[in-house]
Order: C-alpha cells, then sequence, then structure tokens
C-alpha cells in the first residue's frame, strides 16, 4: 500500500526530473572543473546521452535505479500499487537502454552508464573511470 495519498503522490511524480537531475549537474560540474567539455542531452547522439563528449565519441548516462531497473528481478516485486504499468514502463525502459547502447557500439561510440547511486556514494570513481576511458581512447588513435 502506498503511504501517500493520490495528490501528494501525483506531486511527487510531477517533481521528478528526467533531464538535469542532481546527480548529473554533480558529474558534469565535475567533469567541467577537470577541464572536460561536453553536450548536455544532445538531441543529435542516439539515445540522447546525459552527457557527451563527441570529440572522444563518448556517451554518458546517468540512470535512476527505480525508473531503469536496477536489480529489476528482485525490486519489481517491491512495487505494490499500478504494478502493471510501472512493470511495463520499467521493462521498456531497460529495453530501450539495451536498444541505445547497441546502436551506439555499432556506430564506434563509447558507452559508460552510471547509477545514480554511484555518483552520490562515488563521484571520484566515476570520474576516474571516465578519465581511464578518455586516456584509451586518446591511446587507440594516436597507435593508429
Amino acid at each position: 500500500m502506498d503511504c501517500h495519498n493520490k495528490i501528494q503522490r501525483s506531486k511527487n511524480m510531477r517533481a521528478i526530473k528526467s533531464t538535469g537531475t542532481k546527480d548529473e549537474i554533480r558529474l558534469a560540474k565535475a567533469l567541467w572543473k577537470l577541464g572536460y567539455r561536453y553536450r548536455k542531452n544532445d538531441k543529435t547522439v542516439f539515445g540522447k546521452p546525459d552527457l557527451t563528449l563527441k570529440k572522444y565519441k563518448l556517451a554518458i548516462f546517468v540512470d535512476s535505479e527505480f525508473f531503469h531497473g536496477k536489480n529489476w528481478e528482485i525490486e519489481k516485486n517491491r512495487i505494490k500499487t499500478n504494478i502493471e504499468f510501472w512493470h511495463k514502463k520499467i521493462e521498456r525502459n531497460i529495453e530501450r537502454d539495451i536498444e541505445v547502447n547497441s546502436f551506439l557500439e555499432q556506430n564506434n561510440w563509447i558507452i559508460l552508464r552510471f547509477w545514480s547511486k554511484e555518483i552520490k556514494d562515488d563521484l571520484n570513481g566515476c570520474l576516474d573511470k571516465i578519465e581511464k576511458t578518455i586516456n584509451q581512447i586518446k591511446n587507440e588513435v594516436t597507435t593508429n
């Protein structure tokens, strides 16, 4: 059973952003501070990644655990209201993430996906992973 009434739940759900979340902003600001220039939600790149570094063909996504189905087989049982709607929505989001990854990889893009909680808990680890990926891309360009 939902602990909120319908009006409060509706208000809460309307407040959830699809772009410009706190974790996306934290990651973006940290990358900018390190000197990396990027585009946010670039519509010219399939899947509209949260951050795009076209110079490196690097697409970065920051995925919410709920809407992108982290540990979905376990977590889907926690949904108690409007089950059919949420299962369908989240499973489609998972499928779409796979489709986007596949398309971008076929077009020689590197994809990094972070869970929101990863950015909250270990921003430096996420930044390290991005920098290592960029350095690998740079090394491949210089050796080819």
